[in-house]
């Protein structure tokens, strides 16, 4: 991000979701438009800046959350969206490790 520098308060996560927000595809490539969406689906997004008292997330995890509770909010061109750590339903990162209590993905 350029420009003025941010910085998350509290327990705010900044993310920047991955791919379009509508349409995903499939294991096989096949392209699933936002349309054919049943019930309620969980998204991935890449965590870009995170407050103090943010304690299981790093700037780089990909956190997964319910896109239909999120705040967007338009910085230097790019959507981002703003969540509270309580939010984020599981994180995956290099530093988790396989024998972790569940906590994680």
């Amino acid at each position: 991000m350029d420009g003025l520098p941010i910085r998350m308060l509290h327990d705010r996560v900044l993310v920047k979701l991955e791919g379009s927000a509508g349409e995903r595809r499939s294991s096989a490539g096949i392209v699933i438009p936002a349309t054919a969406s049943m019930g309620r689906r969980l998204a991935w997004a890449g965590a870009v800046a995170v407050g103090p008292h943010v304690r299981s997330i790093e700037v780089g995890d990909r956190v997964l959350f319910d896109p239909d509770e999120r705040s967007e909010v338009e910085l230097h061109g790019s959507t981002y969206v703003i969540l509270r750590e309580r939010d984020v339903h599981a994180v995956a990162a290099q530093r988790v490790e396989p024998s972790a209590t569940g906590l994680y993905l």
